[in-house]
Parts: C-alpha cells; sequence; structure tokens
C-alpha cells in the first residue's frame, strides 16, 4: 500500500507581496498618488527652514517611489496572471511567484507544499515533490504517474478527502489504478467517529479567532417545514419563505433554494436566533438538499460503498500511520519546518533532499535489524 499526503510549509516568500496583476497595479497607483502628495506639500513648504522631518518626508517620497517603480518593472516582465486548475487568475507573489498562499491549521502561509508517497511496509518514501499550489485534487494525477515504475497491478493507493473529485476517481479507473480516496462526508458515516464533536472544542484558526462560534444554536434546515410540493417553507416564527431560482446540482444532491421576503425578518423577535448576523443580514435563506436518483452509479458512490465496508476501512486506516510518523521525522526531528530557498525548482530539491535522507536513514535501521 502507497500512502499519498502532503505537508504545507512556509518558503522565502512575503505573502505580504502576493496578489492579481490588478492588486499590483492598485498598490503602484496608491503609492505614486501619495508620494506625489507629500512632495506637493514638501514643494509647499520649501521656503521654510529644512530640518529632521523634511529629510524624513523627502526619503519616504523616495522609497515608495522606487516601490512603485519595482511594481511597474515586475507587471511588464510578467504581462499574465497564474491561472489556476479551473483557468481562473490565481495569486502571483513578487519575491516568488512560484510559491502559493496556502491554508494550513496555524492559518495563510506563502510557500509550497511538499507530497510523499510513502510505503506502508517500511516507510520509504517511494515518490516525492513540492508544488507551489494549495490544491490537492489537482496535484493526486501527477504524483501517482511519478511513481508508475515502483507500483505494480496490486498496488493499494490511498489518500484523504483533500485529493478526492469525481473527475479523479474517473481518472484513475480509466488508468486502472487500485485506489482508496476517501470523502469529506466519511467520517460522518462512520460509527467510530460519532464522538468526534468533542475534539471541536477549539476555534478554526482560519476563520474564527474569537473563540466564539457565530452559527452555535441557530435555527438550521430541519427546523423549517418544507411544503410537499416544495413551493415554500414555513420557518419556526410560521413565517413563510418562497422558493428562490430553480433546482441546481451541488454534486450528488439537487438544491432547492428558499428565501424569506424582508416583511417577514424585518421585525421578526427570532432574527437573533436564525441569522448569523442579525443586525446587517435582512432576510433568512436555506437550502434543501436531496440526492439525485440516477441509474449510473458515479466513481464517487462506488468508491463510498468501497471505503465503507470493512475491508475499506481496515486497508484506508493503515494510511495515517504509514505516512504521518514520515512528516514527524522530516519537520520535528530533521528540522524542515520552512523552505529556505525561492522557486520550484530549487524547493523541489530541497523537498527530495530531505526524503532521501529520510529514507537512508530508515534503509540503514532496516539493514540493522535484518
Amino acid at each position: 500500500m502507497f500512502a499519498i499526503d502532503g505537508v504545507k510549509l512556509p518558503s522565502n516568500a512575503s505573502k505580504h507581496r502576493s496578489g492579481t496583476r490588478a492588486d499590483f497595479l492598485a498598490q503602484a497607483d496608491k503609492l505614486e498618488r501619495v508620494a506625489q502628495q507629500l512632495l506637493d506639500r514638501h514643494q509647499h513648504n520649501d521656503a521654510k527652514t529644512r530640518d529632521e522631518s523634511t529629510d524624513k518626508v523627502t526619503a519616504r517620497i523616495e522609497q515608495m517611489t522606487r516601490e512603485a517603480a519595482q511594481i511597474h518593472a515586475w507587471l511588464k516582465a510578467h504581462p499574465l496572471d497564474r491561472k489556476g486548475s479551473q483557468d481562473k487568475p490565481r495569486k502571483s507573489n513578487r519575491t516568488d511567484n512560484e510559491s502559493a498562499k496556502l491554508a494550513t491549521d496555524k492559518g495563510v502561509i506563502q510557500g509550497y507544499c511538499g507530497v510523499a508517497v510513502v510505503d506502508a511496509a517500511h516507510q520509504i518514501i517511494v515518490e516525492a515533490s513540492a508544488h507551489g499550489t494549495g490544491s490537492e485534487q489537482e496535484l493526486l494525477l501527477p504524483v501517482i504517474d511519478a511513481c508508475a515504475n515502483q507500483r505494480n497491478a496490486s498496488t493499494l493507493i490511498t489518500a484523504d478527502a483533500g485529493y478526492h473529485s469525481e473527475a479523479n476517481l474517473a481518472a484513475l479507473a480509466e488508468r486502472g489504478v487500485n485506489a482508496l480516496i476517501a470523502d469529506n462526508q466519511m467520517r460522518r458515516r462512520d460509527e467510530r467517529f460519532a464522538d468526534q464533536a468533542k475534539h471541536t472544542s477549539k476555534p478554526d484558526a482560519l476563520y474564527d479567532k474569537s473563540g466564539k462560534s457565530t452559527s452555535a444554536g441557530l435555527f438550521g434546515v430541519d427546523d423549517f417545514t418544507v411544503a410537499e410540493d416544495q413551493s415554500h417553507a414555513i420557518c419556526p416564527a410560521g413565517k413563510r419563505l418562497y422558493r428562490s431560482g430553480a433546482h441546481c446540482a451541488v454534486g450528488d444532491y439537487t438544491a432547492v433554494k428558499f428565501r424569506a421576503p424582508i416583511s417577514a425578518c424585518r421585525d421578526c423577535s427570532l432574527r437573533a436566533q436564525c441569522l448569523r448576523k442579525p443586525d446587517t443580514t435582512k432576510v433568512r435563506q436555506f437550502a434543501l438538499l436531496t440526492r439525485t436518483a440516477s441509474d449510473t452509479q458515479t466513481h464517487t458512490q462506488a468508491m463510498r460503498t468501497r471505503i465503507d465496508s470493512a475491508l475499506g476501512r481496515e486497508q484506508y486506516g493503515r494510511r495515517f500511520a504509514t505516512v504521518k510518523p514520515v512528516f514527524g521525522n522530516i519537520r520535528h526531528n530533521k528540522r524542515l519546518n520552512h523552505f529556505t530557498l525561492s522557486g520550484r525548482h530549487k524547493v523541489d530539491g530541497q523537498w527530495k533532499l530531505f526524503a532521501l535522507v529520510h529514507n537512508i536513514e530508515k534503509w540503514a535501521k532496516l539493514r540493522k535489524a535484518a
């Protein structure tokens, strides 16, 4: 079994110098505008005696003018925005344009995702590569193709929900790759994780730094009564919500949206229990999800059936103990807490070097034990 996972590490790049071309152009315009304002004020007071504050203003004008010129030079050298997997603009970075902003449990960093494919028998890294993207879905197929020479027909690939998508599963099936890729609802279906809510007492570092939940105690979808013909719904206050738009597909589900009129929510006594931001949100909306009926089973549905089986749970359960200790060894024992280089080629080499050191150490222990 090969387990695939990635670790996101900061690199030698500043996340404060990230943005699209439009963002950079706005920054340059602002710097030039403020510098011109300071210059006009400086010239107006030119007849007065020069003092230390005047010299500081002059230095500040020169600094802002220099920064604006650097931005314009960078924009000229990079005439196009970076594109993501769906051909949408991706933020560039003026210190390392191949790095990316990555969301982690400690906040947002500017760096690379180091991906490793680890063999379950001996925790040897069979493939390692660094990528300047936070989207694990787009990394799955390139990583699997890169370790093709190390796999055989009986090799099982395991990966967590970050690598899951219907397109990826279809591509794996087309390649004939034996894989178990979890979806983001897997733990909710597993009775072994029924009490996992007790571990969520701490706030999410990315979205809620206050320590307080903004949605706890609010009315959920189950508190609304939906008419049989789905033409409207009744809220806990007895007000009517109406259908909003047509049916839309959300994965394996069809969503029916409902929206309350402003008159129903304006003076409602239950606003604090219904809306996350009762002072600013005008009306309540919600979506009713129903599973889409289909004669053809999707790759996602087939994977759910397989991974929820007793064998699938046993096989997938070995993934965590396979790959996580490897990252622990590289990050804690080998002290790779951040990439010290810039550019994907150099960072990829540094990641491969640490993977090689890990493998040499593992192989030496295996030889000694033998």
